[in-house]
């Protein structure tokens, strides 16, 4: 059984109905009876080269279900508009008139070749389609990227347009390859690639210091509705890969985010205040989070109190990053009712990671979060909750690093319920979870049913959580400290040499 999961005018992809962990065993697929792709082992896969306004059967096995792809209205070829594609000429200008000219309902085509290009801003209603041999290649002079301000005030200067966003603040930052700034109803389709060229300059070096404004992502949607993503691969960017930010109704599909293991900040996805995010067949190599949800810092937080919720991450495989899904650490809007299923986390340095810290603010609330049927290889340490994270500048202070209890009030981040069952971890290294809430506010509830932690031969010592006070770990269990309720069934370990389970202020501990 499969499920049809997107449709463009020019492309399908499907998903297997099954409980498979991102791959599974070789299949054909069928279209309108001719086999077009043997031996597929992805659970989500993409059909291209199709032909608007056209019904199509799609056969797997014995099931079969038919498909109608999207009406278009007209193809705009950029190279018509004067687009080289030769990787020398500049064809940001020619690209973009491309983009808009295009009518609503039309689809701009990007052909083989190498286009050499600067941001391109997104039109609401269109397509835009990368050939597979099309490679757009970013400018490697920041003087040429348009900043977006981070704050201008109303004329009336009663409130304030947000453009530019860096770490979770409203800052100057440089567009991105991808911008896209109030738009909504667009697709980008295509097994094309958007390479923001970082390795060729100076975006990777003195990654903290703003020259001109702060670096820009591959992908950025400021307040958008209704984005897809199937197919292309983004990779090489300054920073983040894909940014979404006050955005809802998100889709990435079957793409590669690809950034090599050392490049500074290059996060795979990182949605900040939305609502409406499906990840789904996605595969990740990065330098750093591979899934980081965000909801800015306690300014954006305390001011729109807008939390990012309602997330699908389906059939993705993690590999190399810092965390595979990551929650905060800038997360004051709040975060909510998450899903992650069928994926792989392979050699990140954790599996699940949260992070928060005092100061976060009382609408810092993260609630509802389900991890269902993932399998982790090589992760360090799989499971890790920490509220002492101590990023920014007063990280490491009294306030923020102190185990004493102090006073609920406005500054106060709130952690509520995890669930985490059917996973398999492989090869634990440093401890098979740390759970660290602060004394004046618990974590409430932490739930693990069908979990398998099995250890490495020679485990090796490491950092579980970035805190302070917490020596390097190496070989244990679960550390569970300031925790309201932890409920353990079938939970299994393999090789641990020290105790499961280290308890420390946990008002109720039942495991079955």
């Amino acid at each position: 059984m499969f499920n049809i999961i997107f449709t463009s005018s020019t492309s399908i992809t499907l998903e297997l109905n099954n409980k498979d962990v991102y791959s599974t065993k070789a299949y054909d697929i069928y279209l309108d009876g001719k086999c077009i792709a043997k031996d597929v082992c992805t659970n989500v896969y993409s059909i291209y080269h199709l032909t608007p306004n056209t019904t199509y059967t799609i056969k797997i096995g014995n099931h079969e279900c038919q498909c109608k792809t999207d009406d278009e209205f007209v193809c705009l070829n950029v190279c018509d508009f004067g687009a080289k594609g030769d990787g020398v000429h500049n064809d940001t200008s020619f690209i973009q008139t491309c983009i808009y000219a295009c009518p609503d309902g039309g689809r701009v085509y990007i052909p083989k070749g190498n286009y050499y290009t600067g941001p391109l801003l997104l039109r609401s209603n269109i397509t835009i389609e990368l050939d597979e041999e099309a490679h757009l290649i970013g400018d490697i002079d920041r003087t040429h990227y348009p900043v977006l301000p981070g704050m201008t005030y109303t004329s009336d200067e009663k409130d304030e347009y947000n453009l530019g966003s860096w770490e979770g603040n409203p800052l100057d930052c440089f567009a991105s390859i991808i911008t896209g700034i109030n738009v909504e109803n667009v697709k980008i389709i295509g097994k094309g690639i958007i390479d923001g060229n970082a390795h060729n300059s100076d975006w990777w070096i003195n990654v903290k210091e703003k020259r001109i404004a702060w670096r820009p992502r591959g992908v950025f949607l400021n307040h958008c509705k209704n984005i897809q993503f199937q197919g292309v691969t983004v990779t090489n960017t300054p920073s983040w890969n894909l940014h979404p930010y006050f955005s809802s109704q998100i889709r990435f599909i079957d793409l590669k985010l690809i950034s090599p293991k050392s490049s500074p900040n290059t996060d795979g996805c990182d949605p900040e205040s939305c609502d409406g995010v499906d990840i789904i067949g996605v595969y990740f190599s990065v330098g750093d989070d591979c899934i980081a949800i965000k909801s800015g810092k306690i300014y954006m937080g305390r001011k729109y109190k807008k939390p990012s919720s309602g997330f699908t991450i389906r059939n993705c495989s993690m590999n190399y990053g810092h965390g595979a899904v990551v929650l905060g650490s800038e997360m004051s809007g709040g975060i909510k009712n998450i899903t992650v299923s069928q994926c792989l986390f392979n050699q990140t340095d954790r599996g699940l990671r949260i992070k928060t810290r005092r100061g976060r603010g009382k609408d810092a609330r993260i609630d509802g979060i389900t991890f269902d049927n993932i399998e982790m290889k090589d992760v360090l340490t799989p499971l890790v909750i920490n509220m002492f994270y101590y990023c920014d500048p007063d990280g490491h202070s009294e306030y923020v690093q102190t185990k004493e209890k102090l006073p609920v009030d406005d500054r106060t981040p709130y952690l509520g319920d995890f669930y985490f069952k059917n996973i398999t971890c492989e090869n634990v290294n440093v401890a098979a979870g740390t759970f660290f809430g602060i004394p004046e506010a618990p974590i409430h509830s932490i739930s693990l049913e069908n979990v398998h932690f099995k250890y490495s031969p020679n485990p090796v010592e490491g950092l579980a959580a970035m805190m302070d006070g917490l020596d390097p770990l190496v070989g244990e269990g679960i550390l569970f400290n300031y925790i309201h309720r932890v409920h353990i069934h079938n939970v299994t370990f393999e090789g641990l040499k020290k105790e499961k389970y280290q308890k420390n202020s946990v008002e109720e501990f039942k495991e079955v």
